[in-house]
């Protein structure tokens, strides 16, 4: 069967969009694979995949699946791609669009030039909600790996993070390290894990070791969770520019009780037809 397409991305963090609404189709993890696989498919970071709402207060359902076929619960990135995606296949004219996901309820709002605002939502501080495994909540963790032990800050952005301050982003070994924090037993889901280079107040570099997806040149919720572990260890203000290696994000965080807000851009490549 043939399913159009997609390929969009945000700052490079690439994606094939799936409108599931006008077209009938289950994706499995196998079907993932074959579309991400960036040889024998179309290749991606995370096939999303739109879908009508379960609740009449929402305007679409919005699921995320990694490369390499497993579904997680947000994508800050994709969540832009998303908001142009709907609008550009006239699945609606709004500019706020409110979608659901995995990880609860997003809002977005499109702006003139294609960037999109995303409120993110609150972010999730305490263990057993990121989930983490801790005996109770601090600013910071120790995080003992084989041959170092880590001071993160564990945030949830409606998916789990682990953000380490380091000194340069750039000479830190993001694949080797980001790959033993992905997987460490503390994170019960595993977790995506950020490194956060402080520039000033306001703007920060960061690279990212996705979960199930490897290093991707920008992760949207990673840039969230590192804004705000940076509010929480006192090093940042509430609206920085954040640095990733796909380009920048501007986040707002006005602290604890209020959600995070992201805009950047979303860009589309091309539109296409897949046999699955």
């Amino acid at each position: 069967m043939k399913i159009r397409f997609t390929k969009m991305h945000g700052l490079g963090n690439d994606f094939v969009m799936i409108d599931a609404i006008s077209q009938k189709i289950t994706m499995t993890p196998e079907r993932v694979r074959k579309i991400s696989d960036r040889n024998f498919g179309i290749g991606c970071d995370q096939v999303l995949l739109v879908e009508p709402p379960h609740s009449p207060d929402s305007d679409f359902r919005y699921r995320i699946f990694n490369h390499d076929g497993s579904e997680v619960e947000n994508c800050g990135n994709g969540a832009r791609c998303f908001a142009v995606f709907v609008r550009q296949r006239k699945l609606t004219g709004k500019r706020i669009i409110r979608a659901e996901t995995a990880g609860g309820l997003l809002i977005l709002k499109v702006l003139p030039d294609n960037r999109v605002t995303v409120d993110m939502g609150v972010p999730r501080l305490e263990p057993q909600e990121i989930p983490f495994q801790a005996p109770q909540r601090s600013t910071t963790y120790s995080l003992p790996l084989a041959d170092r032990t880590l001071e993160i800050s564990a945030v949830s952005m409606g998916n789990p993070h682990a953000v380490t301050v380091v000194d340069d982003v750039e000479t830190f070994d993001v694949r080797t390290i980001g790959a033993e924090v992905e997987k460490h037993p503390a994170f019960p889901k595993k977790v995506n894990a950020g490194f956060m280079q402080p520039i000033s107040r306001n703007e920060i570099r960061v690279r990212v070791f996705e979960r199930g997806a490897g290093e991707t040149l920008a992760c949207g919720t990673g840039a969230c969770a590192a804004v705000v572990a940076g509010r929480l260890r006192n090093l940042l203000e509430n609206k920085v520019k954040v640095h990733l290696p796909g380009g920048d994000l501007t986040i707002q965080w006005d602290g604890e009780g209020h959600p995070v807000l992201m805009t950047g851009p979303a860009t589309t490549v091309f539109h296409g037809q897949i046999n699955i």
